[in-house]
C-alpha cells in the first residue's frame, strides 16, 4: 500500500510526544547493537553520536555525543579492528579521522587516534577496503578521490593519492558545471573502486593495486544525461549494481562483469512519480540500500520525505515498486538496514530525528514502530556490525 506525506503540523504533533516514549526505552530486553551517527553540525559540543538498537522490539536509546568533531558527515568501520573513521573538520581543517572504539552498547565510547588532512576540501563519503589497508574518500566540492594508507593498528598513515575528475557534464545548470564525486566503494572482490560522480553523470571505475594503497583509471559507466549519480550498492550476488540518481530521482540497474570490471546499464525506474515531484520545491534522492536477503531495495527521497521500497526480480535484478513510506521526519539524508534485516532506521536531517521501521521479510513493506529519537542534523547511520 502506498503511503502519502503528512502535513508538517500533523508531523510535528506525531513526533514530539514520542521523544518521551523513546527516552523511556532504557528497559530494553533484547540484543542491543551499536548505531553510530554522523552529523552535519558544526556545534563544538557535538559531533559523532552513538545510540543502541534493541533488535527484539526496535527501540532506540537516546543518542549521545561520543566524539567532538565539526560536521562528521559520513562514517566507516574497519573490517577487523574496533576502529571508526569519520570525514569532517578538526581545527578548521577538512580531514579524515580515526577513532578506537571502546566497549559496546550503552558503554561504547570513542578514543581519538589521529587524523590526516584531505588536501582538497571536505569529503562527502569514506570507505575502507576489506583487508583494512586502504581508505578512500570522495570530495564533492573538489571533484576528487583521495587514497590513504592504514597502519596495522588501524590508524591513518598518510595520503598516497589525490585524483581529480575534471569538468562536469553541464546538463543541469548549477549542479553539473564541475565534477562532484559523491560516494566511494569497492567491488566484492576488492579489485576495483567505484565513484559515482554527480557532476559527470558517470560512475568512475578505478583498478586497485594489489600491493599498495593506490588506484589507476580503469573506465566508467554512464547514466542518463542530467541524472546525477550519487550513491550505489552491489547486490549480494555480485552481478547487479543499483545506482541512485540524485537529480532525476531514479535508480538504474547495471549488470556487472567481475572479470572485466565493467558495468552495463539496464532499466531505470523512478523513486517518485514525476507528477508528485512537480508539487515539491526541493527534491532529490540521497541513499540506497539492498536488503540483506537480496529481495528488496530501498531508496530515500528528500523533499518528498519518503523511503521507496522495491522488490528485486531474482532472475533479472529488475525493480518493482512495493510502496513509499513517509519517514516521520524531514529531509531523509541517510538511512540504513540493520544487519539482521528486520529494522530500517531513517535519519531526518532537518527534523533532527532518527525513526525506526520494521521490515516485513516476506513483502519488504515498512511499518513505523512509533519509535523516534532526537538526532541533531543526522546524515549518516552506521551499524556497529557492518
Amino acid at each position: 500500500m502506498l503511503t502519502t506525506q503528512l502535513p508538517a503540523r500533523s508531523l510535528f504533533r506525531l513526533i514530539v510526544p514520542i521523544f518521551c516514549v523513546a527516552a523511556a526505552a532504557g528497559s530494553c530486553s533484547g540484543k542491543l547493537i551499536d548505531v553510530w551517527l554522523g552529523t552535519g553540525t558544526s556545534d563544538p559540543e557535538q559531533g559523532i553520536f552513538h545510540c543502541t538498537l534493541d533488535t527484539d522490539n526496535g527501540k532506540l536509546s537516546a543518542p549521545r555525543v561520543v566524539a567532538k568533531i565539526s560536521r562528521p558527515g559520513f562514517l566507516a568501520m574497519h573490517p577487523a579492528k574496533p576502529v571508526l573513521y569519520a570525514v569532517g573538520s578538526l581545527d578548521k581543517t577538512p580531514c579524515v579521522a580515526a577513532y578506537r572504539i571502546a566497549g559496546t552498547g550503552r558503554r561504547a565510547s570513542l578514543e581519538f587516534l589521529n587524523s590526516v588532512a584531505i588536501g582538497d576540501g571536505g569529503a562527502a563519503h569514506v570507505a575502507v577496503n576489506a583487508d583494512g589497508t586502504m581508505l578512500t574518500t570522495a570530495q564533492y566540492g573538489g571533484g576528487s578521490v583521495a587514497v590513504f594508507s592504514l597502519s596495522e593498528s588501524g590508524s591513518i598513515d598518510h595520503r598516497t593519492q589525490l585524483v581529480e575528475h575534471g569538468p562536469g557534464s553541464k546538463v543541469v545548470p548549477g549542479r553539473q558545471e564541475t565534477a562532484h564525486a559523491h560516494w566511494v566503494g569497492y567491488s566484492p572482490d576488492q579489485k576495483y573502486l567505484f565513484v559515482p560522480d554527480l557532476g559527470l553523470d558517470k560512475v568512475v571505475i578505478y583498478r586497485c593495486a594489489a600491493d599498495k594503497p593506490s588506484v589507476t583509471a580503469h573506465g566508467f559507466a554512464e547514466v542518463a544525461p542530467g541524472a546525477g549519480p550519487r550513491h550505489m550498492k552491489f547486490h549480494q550476488n555480485g552481478k547487479w549494481v543499483y545506482v541512485l540518481n540524485e537529480l532525476d530521482l531514479t535508480v538504474t540497474l547495471f549488470s556487472y562483469d567481475a572479470s572485466a570490471g565493467t558495468m552495463t546499464a539496464g532499466p531505470t525506474v523512478e523513486t517518485v512519480p514525476k507528477a508528485e515531484l512537480a508539487k515539491e520545491k526541493f527534491k532529490s534522492c540521497s541513499e540506497i540500500r539492498v536488503h540483506p536477503n537480496g529481495r528488496f531495495v530501498y531508496a530515500a527521497n528528500r523533499g518528498h520525505d519518503t523511503i521507496t521500497a522495491f522488490a528485486v526480480d531474482q532472475t533479472s535484478g529488475e525493480l518493482t515498486l512495493i510502496e513509499r513510506e513517509h519517514v516521520r521526519g524531514a529531509t531523509p539524508r541517510n538511512f540504513n538496514v540493520s544487519p539482521d534485516g528486520r529494522w530500517l532506521l531513517a535519519a531526518g536531517q532537518q527534523s533532527h530525528t532518527l525513526a525506526c521501521f520494521e521490515i516485513d521479510p516476506q513483502t519488504g513493506e515498512l511499518t513505523y514502530n512509533r519509535n523516534v529519537v532526537h538526532a541533531p542534523s543526522c546524515i549518516c547511520v552506521l551499524f556497529g556490525h557492518e
